[in-house]
């Protein structure tokens, strides 16, 4: 009788495997298919609504600000279309520093921020405002006692991200939230990687601006959204002059192929959240223990737990990222952060977390989402550990 030694194994997957869900995802079929009309057959201004071609077009784009509303707790009239989450938070942050001039100068926020955040603070800086920069702990959570102490009389705005487009990091939202209302100050976060990731309630997590993108979310590119509380009312100097659309905060026609997208991007992220997270978290949990059997001088960065379903941020140390990256072409990763300029230095968000400079250049990011499969992960697996192991083999010194 013939024994059999090896299982027949899968086909490898087709190549580049598509590992950098934090910097951008496809557009779910679904979102595509219900965006389409809007090329084309409903291709009204959402604004023309003296007759029925934009009035179709403005019932879909008000159907798709309740659908956006809906994933976060929030009413449809506290929407405000955007170009993307950098937009968004360009208007929160400058529009709220704008209008309450005279009641504060003050910015509190955190050293991992995504750069548009960081930039819009400092633009706020050179405009005559005071800047904290809120220090993480190694696992790259903030410390609540911290945030607290910063808070002064003149304190007008806390910005805080929701989870971190590097490391994946959640921060405590409703912890924050509460420190804010009860200090009277206003809390914005960056939500773009945790919208429709994550459970979000505005409400519970007493947030009064939050920011979204439709890319990250299997919607479109350049369509985006933010949240402004009407109750107690949130008041921002608009960042753009027009005709007034989107309650004078966003002037400029609205793209409503692209809102509709946002908002199906929305309703599909509500109802997979919960399967899709177990199913991503099982998927990261096993490829990460496949590569820490392998490579024992590999580490994580950032708290293994309270980090998005689909992240994880690897340092190999004695590699540098570049170099290794470019042995895996046939994997799609990432050393940081898609939304810098095309410098590379080290990330800034690592060595927040108190990675030195070689480690932080040693590091990867690597993003699962929701049309990865087990057979890629596995395919990439394999790739990582025989590289990682020929390029350390190469950088040792032989003996004698």
């Amino acid at each position: 009788m013939e024994l059999i030694t090896d299982l027949p194994r899968a086909d490898p997957p087709a190549t580049p495997v598509y590992l950098d869900y934090q910097a951008t995802t496809p557009v779910d079929p679904r979102v595509l298919d219900t965006m389409l009309p809007y090329f084309t057959r409903q291709f009204g201004n959402p604004h023309s609504r003296q007759h029925a071609v934009g009035r179709d077009a403005a019932k879909a784009v008000e159907r798709a600000r309740g659908q956006v509303a809906a994933l976060i707790g929030a009413q449809a009239r506290e929407i405000v279309f955007t170009s993307g989450a950098t937009e968004s938070n360009n208007i929160a942050i400058k529009g709220v520093m704008h209008f309450h001039k005279r009641r504060g100068d003050h910015i509190v926020t955190v050293a991992t921020e995504h750069k548009c955040v960081l930039e819009s603070v400092a633009r706020m800086k050179a405009d005559g405002a005071r800047i904290t920069y809120l220090p993480v702990k190694k696992n790259g959570v903030i410390e609540l006692d911290s945030l607290g102490e910063a808070i002064s009389d003149k304190t007008v705005l806390v910005s805080v991200m929701a989870a971190n487009n590097e490391i994946g990091i959640i921060q405590p939202l409703t912890e924050i939230g509460a420190i804010c209302r009860a200090r009277g100050v206003l809390f914005h976060t960056d939500a773009a990687q945790a919208f429709g990731k994550i459970p979000l309630d505005v409400e519970a997590m007493a947030i009064d601006l939050l920011s979204v993108s439709g890319h990250k979310v299997y919607g479109p590119k350049g369509i985006g959204a933010l949240y402004v509380r009407r109750r107690p009312r949130v008041r921002l100097t608009p960042e753009m002059d027009g005709g007034g659309q989107e309650r004078g905060l966003r002037s400029g026609t609205v793209p409503s192929m692209l809102c509709v997208g946002l908002g199906e991007a929305a309703e599909v992220a509500g109802e997979d959240m919960s399967s899709e997270g177990l199913r991503l978290t099982g998927m990261r949990d096993q490829f990460l223990a496949r590569l820490e059997a392998a490579l024992p001088a590999m580490s994580v960065n950032g708290d293994r737990l309270q980090r998005l379903p689909g992240n994880l941020n690897l340092t190999f140390p004695g590699l540098d990222a570049e170099n290794l990256m470019a042995e895996l072409d046939d994997l799609a990763m990432a050393t940081g952060s898609a939304c810098t300029s095309a410098t590379v230095a080290p990330s800034y968000v690592l060595r927040a977390l108190g990675l030195n400079e070689g480690l932080a250049r040693s590091s990867v990011r690597i993003g699962l989402g929701r049309f990865t499969t087990e057979v890629e992960i596995d395919y990439a697996a394999e790739r990582i550990i025989a590289t990682v192991r020929q390029l350390t083999a190469a950088a040792t010194p032989k003996a004698g």
